[in-house]
C-alpha cells in the first residue's frame, strides 16, 4: 500500500543517488551500505576509496555508480587523503561539502590503521566508514584482523582456521576520544540512517563500522545477506552501539530474546568445519563480551 499516511512515516530518504550497473556480486552487503550512505549525505559529497571491493564495484573509468566525486587512493591512505581534501575545500571556503573515507576492513583494521589513528588524533573533520565483510574479499578472501575466530579463509584453511579474535576497532577509535564512533548493520537501516545523520552534523572525526556480509567469501546464498546481517546482531556477536567523546556509551539494540550463535554460524560455509564445542566456545565469549559492553553502558 502506498498512500500519504504511509509515506509520511518513512524514515529513509527517498532519493536514489547510487546508480544501477555497479559491479558488485549478488547479495553484496557493501553495496547496500553505500546506497544508504549516499541517501543521507546527498550529492554534495566527496569520497576516497583505497584498494577494496568498492574500488572495483564502482566501475571502470569513466563510469561510476556512486554519482559523486571520487578519489581512488593507495591502500593505506583513505583517511589522510580525505583529510587533505577536507583541508583543500576549507581553504576554498567550501564548508558545505561532505568528505567521507570509505574502505573495507583490510584497508581499515590492518593496512590503513596508522592513517586513521592520525586523523582521529588530529580530530580532522571527516567521516570514515568501514564496510566490514571480515576478510580481504577483493584480493582472494584472505584473512584480516577483522576475520572472526574459527573462520575459513584462503589463508586460514579448514585445518588451520583463524585462531585469534576479531580486532575491536570501535574501542581503538574511542580511545582517541573522538566526537563520535558507532557500529551499524545493513539489516537495520533505520538505525544506520540515524547514525549517518548524526555523524553528518558533528564537527570533527567520526567513524562508523557497518557490518556488510559477503556471500561470495562467506560461502552462502546471496539471498541470505540481510538475514545473516540481522542474526549477527540478534546473537550479540556484533552489537550495535555508539560512543560519544570516547566515554559515553549507548546500546542501540538489546534483543528481547537472545538467538544462539549456531543459528548464525550454520548458514555460512566458512564456519562449516566448526563442531559443537566450537559453538560453545564462541557462545561463552559472546556472553562475556556482551556483559563487558553493558558495564560500559551502565557506567556512563
Amino acid at each position: 500500500m502506498v498512500g500519504g499516511e504511509i509515506m509520511s512515516k518513512l524514515t529513509i530518504p527517498q532519493e536514489e543517488i547510487m546508480s544501477s550497473g555497479h559491479l558488485g556480486c549478488q547479495g553484496c552487503g557493501a553495496t547496500i551500505a553505500m546506497r544508504y550512505m549516499l541517501k543521507v549525505f546527498g550529492r554534495k559529497t566527496m569520497l576516497t576509496f583505497p584498494a577494496c571491493c568498492w574500488s572495483v564495484i564502482d566501475g571502470p573509468w569513466p563510469y561510476s555508480a556512486v554519482s559523486v566525486p571520487l578519489f581512488h587512493t593507495a591502500f593505506e591512505t583513505a583517511a589522510i587523503a580525505a583529510s587533505g581534501i577536507r583541508s583543500g575545500l576549507d581553504a576554498l571556503g567550501k564548508k558545505d561539502i561532505n568528505v567521507i573515507a570509505w574502505a573495507g576492513d583490510g584497508g581499515t583494521f590492518d593496512i590503513g590503521i596508522q592513517a586513521i589513528s592520525g586523523a582521529a588524533e588530529r580530530n580532522d573533520n571527516i567521516l570514515y566508514i568501514v564496510y566490514d565483510n571480515e576478510a580481504y574479499m577483493n584480493t582472494g578472501i584472505q584473512r584480516s584482523s577483522a576475520t572472526p575466530w574459527g573462520a575459513w579463509t584462503t589463508t586460514t584453511p579448514v585445518n588451520n582456521p583463524k585462531s585469534r579474535p576479531k580486532k575491536d576497532l570501535v574501542e581503538i577509535i574511542a580511545a582517541h576520544r573522538v566526537p563520535y564512533t558507532a557500529t551499524a548493520s545493513i539489516a537495520y537501516p533505520e538505525d544506520f540512517i540515524k547514525k549517518l545523520e548524526k555523524a553528518k552534523n558533528i564537527e570533527g572525526f567520526k567513524l562508523i563500522h557497518v557490518f556488510a556480509p559477503c556471500p561470495t567469501g562467506w560461502k552462502m546464498p546471496p539471498d541470505l545477506t540481510v538475514k545473516v546481517a540481522r542474526l549477527v546482531v540478534q546473537t550479540r556477536i556484533f552489537p550495535i552501539y555508539e560512543v560519544e567523546n570516547g566515554v559515553s556509551y549507548k546500546l542501540n539494540f538489546n534483543p528481547k530474546k537472545f538467538v544462539p550463535v549456531g543459528e548464525y554460524l550454520k548458514l555460512q560455509g566458512r564456519f562449516r568445519h566448526l563442531k559443537e564445542k566450537d559453538y560453545k566456545f564462541i557462545q561463552e565469549n559472546v556472553e562475556y563480551e556482551w556483559e563487558f559492553l553493558n558495564k560500559k553502558v551502565e557506567t556512563f
